[in-house]
Formats: C-alpha cells, structure tokens, sequence
C-alpha cells in the first residue's frame, strides 16, 4: 500500500497533474511525499477523505501553494494548524465529520475561500475572525455543538448561504442572517444554567446565549456606555481615521487581548455598524413570528438576535425595516 501511495504521488508530480485522488487510503498521517522537496505546485485538489488522519502539517500551503479545492470529509483530524490561512488560492474546504473543537482564526486569512463546510464535528465555537471572509459564498457548520454565532456573521454581503442545522443549543442567529438562505432545522433545545457560563438574554419566553468574548449586557435604560467601551471605540475610530493601520502598535502600549479586539471587534452594531468590543444591546425577534415562519415550520425556539450599540439603535432597530 504504502509503495502503491508513493507511485501515485511520484507520477502526480512528475506529470504535474492538477488533480490527486487519496481517498479510501487508510492513512493515519498526511503523506510524507506530498510534502517532499518543492511539494506539488502545480496540484489544484486534493481529494483525502474517509482515511484516518489527526492533523495536517503546518507547511502544507508552502508545499501545495496553488490548491483550490481540498477535501478531507470523514477522517479523525483533531485540529487545523493556523498556517492554513496561508492557502491563499484555496476556494474550498470540506472538513465535516471528523472531531474539531474550533476553527483556526487564521482561516480568515484565505482570502479567496468560497465554500467552508465543517458538518458533524464538535464545534462549540467559531471564531468571529471567520466573518472577515471576504469571499465566503457558503457556510456549512450543521451538526456541531454550537450555543452561539458571532455577532458579525452575515455582514458581508457575499455571504448568501449559512446551515446550522442540528446545533441542539443553539436559539440565536444574528439578525444579519435575516434576508440570507438559511438551515436551522433542529436548533432550539433548551440547556440547564448548570451547563454553560455563557451569557444570556432572556425576552418574554425566549432566551439565546451570547458570543463568550461578549462581557457585559446593555439594557434600554443604559444611557451611558461602560468607560472600556468608550475608550475602545474612541481608539479604534482614532487610528482608524487618521493611520488605518494599527500593525505599529506594540503590545507594551495595549494589552495582546485589547490589541486584538482593535484588530477585529466583537461585532458591528446591526443598525448602525458602529464596531463593538464588550457590551452589546440586543433584540430578539422570535423567527415564528417573522415572514419567514412559514419556511422554517417548528423552529418555535429560534430567533433572529439584533447586536446593537447603544440604547437609541436598539429602540430603532426594525428587523422587517
């Protein structure tokens, strides 16, 4: 098997083929000879699914610069490395049914990623990186063990596909998602305040939990932000404005964690896109009683959730509006 798998890959790359066929190969590790010398640069999909493997190597990009599509549907992968995000070619991603916990934040990084499926893992987050996709068409998380979404997901307007199906827990999807295809069959379960130290906002019957990075909650009678708050949004606006690039900060002037919130915030206000970084006023608008009810029959539990800025976006936010 193992000289049989060592032929293939030889042939490949002597024949430059753009294509390469691994599945059904019983492989615990990423084959070695795919990675040997300058790699196959001129490979464009690599098909590896319904093998064994744990993980991938970090210099995969390095090795297989040029990949558009890659498959690895059905094996035991535990974690994705960060350097994928350095497959800037890569247009697609299938990583369902294998065992991730969560999705590298470099992954925003592959600038020309179009359809992201990661079906039937164990995810109980995604990082809000995610929603800087630039060309993100479609995205598959069904099957996970979602509780939340973050708040920007659905923002950007090439965004037009999103399945959560089967995420137990899951009773919020961002307001963005409104005018979006969506699949949330089977979400809405409730869960015990015992199970989770997430955040909650409860509306009449109806309750969601909140992105954990998520600190504090506003209310209609806040009138004032919290001083964090403002001191944030004033320094995102000011070097935004005025050096629109916050690479020269260093950490000994911001901690990492307020670095990295300037970089990319919890969300942008759904009414106003004012950036968030750690209280948001939300609005629940129960999906039964939206015109999309009659599409989504049976998903009672389920609401759309506006991420506002300040007490006047959440008394002016009008999801139908």
């Amino acid at each position: 098997m193992a000289s049989e798998l060592c032929k293939t890959i030889s042939v490949a790359r002597l024949e430059k083929h753009k294509n390469l066929f691994l599945n059904y190969r019983n492989l615990h590790h990423f084959p070695l000879e795919l990675l040997k010398d300058e790699g196959l640069q001129y490979l464009e999909r690599l098909y590896m699914k319904r093998n064994s493997l744990t993980t991938l190597p970090e210099n995969l990009a390095q090795k297989l610069p040029n990949l558009v599509e890659l498959y690895l549907h059905s094996n035991n992968i535990v974690v994705i490395p960060e350097e994928v995000g350095d497959l800037k070619e890569l247009q697609t991603l299938d990583i369902s049914t294998n065992r991730l916990l969560t999705l590298p934040e470099r992954l925003h990084l592959c600038l020309s990623l179009q359809y992201l499926t990661v079906d039937r893992n164990q995810l109980w987050c995604v990082p809000r990186q995610l929603c800087q996709l630039p060309s993100l068409n479609e995205l598959s998380m069904a099957g996970n063990r979602l509780a939340f979404l973050p708040l920007d997901l659905g923002r950007s307007r090439e965004l037009q596909y999103v399945y959560v199906d089967n995420n137990i827990h899951l009773k919020g999807l961002p307001s963005y998602l409104y005018n979006k295809v969506i699949g949330c069959n089977g979400c809405g379960a409730p869960i015990q305040v015992f199970e989770t130290k997430l955040l909650s906002f409860s509306s009449g019957q109806l309750s969601v939990f909140l992105p954990a990075e998520v600190k504090a909650i506003g209310i209609e009678k806040d009138h004032v932000l919290p001083l964090q708050e403002l001191a944030m949004r004033s320094l995102y606006h000011t070097y935004h404005m005025f050096l629109k690039d916050l690479n020269f900060l260093s950490p000994i002037s911001l901690p990492r964690s307020l670095l990295e919130l300037l970089h990319c915030p919890l969300g942008h206000c759904h009414r106003c896109s004012e950036p968030m970084f750690t209280i948001v006023y939300p609005k629940l608008f129960p999906l039964r009683e939206t015109p999309m009810a009659g599409l989504h029959q049976g998903r009672t539990a389920v609401s759309f959730v506006a991420y506002c800025c300040s007490t006047q976006c959440l008394k002016t936010f009008d999801l139908l509006g």
